[in-house]
């Protein structure tokens, strides 16, 4: 199967024919030894985790792949590493290639996680002097301090995949691949992971991505694939194949005999359009507003960008009474909070807008307005002028973890002055009533039910 390119004749980075992958699986420990030790007998069974797969993805897709435990998944991205080798068929990879797999792949518990950088750089082709020079990033990025010196095997699954990670996408990858890896680790992390791959996409990097997550999947990817019994059931766009993983898997959890028989062709032709136009959007946002690090931020963990012209200084986060939740943002479903925005002006405008998004952790936006939308106008501001900007709003959100971004921008010349991501992290805590949410956004509903003879 091949995913699909916008430009006929568009660059190959990987390429698979007939793959296949055959691993012995043994009843009994013990069948291991014997087959060592003696000569006649089989004591194995074969087991094929996946079947003459074929696939070639163009180079700059992003592509999730989905499938139930032990469909070929992590096997398959681990031929594409490097790291398997397939029983039969042939694999083309062009260019350098940074892989996030299982935890604990490829680091050595006894080095330090200093070493252990230096020595994952060399293998993914760095020179020395290549690796010191990114290696304050890619320390700052794990913000694991002092750790950075301590052995690999004193470490917490939390911070080794913030190792693992600030490593793999800071030696510039033509490909990454991450496996199921970024749901270890706090909150805040995961965001600023989903941040950092949005990124590397935006910049043209292929990029792989395996979640039981539907949702970062529909975010991140332009297309996707399902995989079941180690064969490639369908390609397609995200959310076609995420409908269809959801019913595979309801089948098996049922018992119903799984099918490789994929959506009608005309459902997915329904939805094409649609697909296109948000995903044309999407990307459109992603590439006007290229993210970059501040070095000199006075707000630690965030990611900042603006020309300067006027800054936010302060932003908190007050509950319905007035006491401020911003170092401790832990929200009851539906609380009503207040977002206050404080800026300085260092050169003279015409005017300002003050902004925000909360957004989820793939950095979808899911509420957000500003004061131009809200009709109220901000109109010549002199040097050193400070104002606030208070925001009242519910957050009626589905318990999860969420971010808030904070934005300033030049009123006429539709210049952003200040924008930072991840300005505020916190977690919504499930309704107090018995009710369940199902959707992302719950709001009140009036509901009636008639009985018609």
């Amino acid at each position: 199967m091949s995913i699909s390119s916008d430009n006929m004749g568009e660059e190959i980075a990987i390429s698979l024919k007939n793959i296949s992958k055959c691993f012995k699986r043994y009843d009994k420990p013990i069948d291991k030894l014997k087959e060592v030790l003696f000569s006649k007998g089989n004591y194995f069974n074969d087991f094929w985790a996946l079947q003459d797969v074929n696939l070639e993805i163009p180079r700059g897709k992003a592509v999730g792949i989905v499938g139930v435990n032990g469909s070929g998944k992590s096997t398959l991205l681990q031929i594409i590493a490097g790291t398997l080798t397939p029983t039969t068929g042939e694999v083309e990879v062009k260019g350098r290639v940074s892989a996030l797999l299982e935890l604990g792949s490829g680091f050595n518990p006894e080095f330090t996680g200093r070493q252990n950088v230096f020595f994952n750089a060399r293998l993914l082709g760095l020179s020395q002097s290549e690796t010191e020079n990114r290696f304050d990033e890619i320390a700052k990025f794990a913000d694991i301090g002092d750790f950075i010196d301590q052995p690999v095997k004193t470490y917490s699954s939390g911070m080794f995949v913030r190792l693992a990670f600030a490593v793999a996408v800071n030696v510039n990858p033509d490909i990454l691949i991450v496996d199921e890896a970024l749901s270890v680790g706090d909150i805040f992390f995961q965001h600023r992971c989903i941040r950092q791959i949005r990124k590397l996409i935006d910049l043209g990097v292929t990029t792989l991505f395996v979640s039981h997550d539907s949702s970062t999947i529909k975010t991140l990817c332009d297309s996707a694939i399902i995989m079941n019994s180690g064969k490639i059931l369908n390609t397609g766009l995200p959310s076609l194949i995420i409908k269809e993983y959801s019913k595979l898997a309801i089948d098996l959890e049922l018992g119903f005999p799984s099918t490789e028989k994929s959506l009608h062709q005309e459902e997915q032709n329904n939805l094409i359009g649609a697909e296109k136009n948000e995903e044309h959007l999407d990307i459109s946002a992603r590439k006007d507003h290229k993210m970059t690090r501040v070095a000199d931020q006075e707000f630690a963990k965030t990611f900042r960008r603006g020309s300067g012209k006027a800054k936010i200084e302060e932003f908190q986060l007050f509950d319905h009474l007035g006491l401020s939740i911003t170092k401790s943002p832990i929200i009851e479903f539906n609380q009503e909070v207040i977002l206050s925005i404080r800026a300085r002006v260092y050169e003279s405008i015409q005017g300002c807008i003050f902004g925000f998004f909360v957004c989820d952790k793939n950095g979808t936006e899911i509420i957000g307005t500003n004061t131009h939308e809200e009709n109220i106008k901000i109109e010549q501001l002199g040097q050193n002028q400070e104002l606030e900007a208070r925001f009242k709003f519910k957050l009626p959100l589905r318990p999860n973890s969420y971010s808030i971004t904070v934005a300033l921008a030049e009123s006429y010349e539709s210049v952003t002055l200040d924008w930072i991501d991840n300005a505020i992290v916190f977690q919504v805590l499930p309704p107090k009533t018995s009710k369940r949410i199902t959707a992302l956004v719950d709001i009140d509903m009036e509901v009636n039910v008639i009985k018609l003879v």
